[in-house]
């Protein structure tokens, strides 16, 4: 009585399994990180123009501004939530031919607008892209400046942006902050406030001043502690 000796399996069936298990995998979804709720209120978008450029040319504020941050030419800066370009134009004067400045808004009509602002103006230095509520979407260790001008107190997801959005600065730069120290149902955020977030990501302010006309104030932050996890992060209770 004779018995048959299984035979090894073919090298081509063992391939064509390793590559079902393979896409099989490739089709299981992603799991996003899960960040900690704002806890507070946010202001909701009231439009991509703060005011009129000639009004705020005569408070001098973007001036202010960027010689407290200390804006260089050849520096490379991010203008987030940049609206109708206000600060945007502004900055790429500073910054000059070698610098650069990339501007960034979450609502299309608003970044196609001023793409054409942009390409209009003959801005060489600028360039725009759409991010999302929650993440900038900026490029790692690329800036010297990020700039959130009248803009965090609308932000619907603020562990999760400033957790995307310090990994954008590089190493020695700073994210600069302009906004009012009200209540956030009245569009602004308090410093201790905005403080308090900063800190839940690791940064910690570098420098403070009120801006002329006592509405409005500047805060720059340096990333000078690790990043934590998301599920690590300590949310503020109020500040």
């Amino acid at each position: 009585m004779s018995s048959k000796i299984p035979l090894p399996p073919r090298r081509g069936g063992l391939i064509f399994a390793a590559m079902l298990v393979a896409l099989a995998a490739c089709r299981q979804p992603v799991q996003e990180p899960q960040f900690p709720a704002a806890n507070r209120d946010v202001a909701p978008i009231v439009g991509d123009a703060f005011s009129t450029e000639d009004t705020r040319d005569r408070l001098g504020e973007a001036e202010e501004v960027m010689e407290l941050a200390g804006v260089e030419r050849g520096m490379s800066v991010a203008d987030v939530g940049a609206g109708e370009g206000y600060y945007t134009v502004r900055l790429s004067r500073v910054v000059g031919p070698n610098g650069r400045v990339l501007a960034e808004d979450i609502v299309p009509s608003v970044r196609d607008a001023l793409a054409d602002r942009v390409a209009r103006e003959k801005l060489d230095n600028v360039s725009v892209k759409l991010g999302s509520a929650g993440n900038p979407m900026l490029p790692a260790q690329s800036f010297d400046r990020v700039f959130l001008v009248h803009v965090y107190h609308e932000v619907q997801s603020p562990y999760a942006f400033l957790w995307h959005l310090r990994e954008a600065v590089k190493p020695g730069g700073l994210v600069v902050v302009v906004d009012s120290n009200r209540p956030v149902k009245r569009h602004g955020i308090t410093s201790a406030q905005l403080r308090c977030e900063f800190a839940a990501l690791g940064m910690d302010p570098a420098r403070f001043s009120v801006l002329t006309g006592g509405e409005a104030y500047f805060m720059a932050f340096r990333p000078s502690r690790p990043r934590p996890a998301p599920e690590k992060i300590q949310p503020c209770r109020g500040a």
